[in-house]
């Protein structure tokens, strides 16, 4: 743990990316059939729900399942544990993409300053 931290801001500052800033690199490059991530709960729905802005991610839809199984069965809250399990599934699949696509920008960015270096010494 923490390895990220040394690369961030002590030896690689700059070819390690920035979680905050948009990405460098274009996510179809390398992918040429990649699809787009779209959301499956809409906006009206999470309104509704009273979901808060940081559980309106991709796996909105399955916390409005669970919820909505939460308040069905609400004095046996063991009832929903296949929802909850489909949302910790879902938010850990999120997770492990969006860290997927950091080391890919990372490796990219590795790889452009690589190019780089052997144009200059050529």
């Amino acid at each position: 743990m923490g390895a990220h931290l040394v690369r961030r801001y002590v030896t690689e500052t700059d070819t390690e990316p920035d979680p905050a800033r948009k990405f460098e690199f274009d996510p179809e490059f390398g992918f040429p059939d990649r699809k787009e991530r779209e959301m499956v709960a809409s906006q009206e729905q999470m309104n509704l729900a009273q979901l808060p802005l940081e559980q309106r991610d991709y796996c909105a839809q399955y916390l409005l399942k669970l919820m909505k199984c939460k308040r069905d069965n609400w004095p046996n809250f063991l009832a929903c544990k296949h929802e909850r399990h489909d949302w910790d599934y879902c938010e850990h699949q999120d997770y492990v993409m969006r860290m997927k696509e950091y080391e890919r920008e990372r490796r990219l960015q590795l790889r452009k300053k690589r190019i780089e270096a052997q144009a200059e010494a050529a």
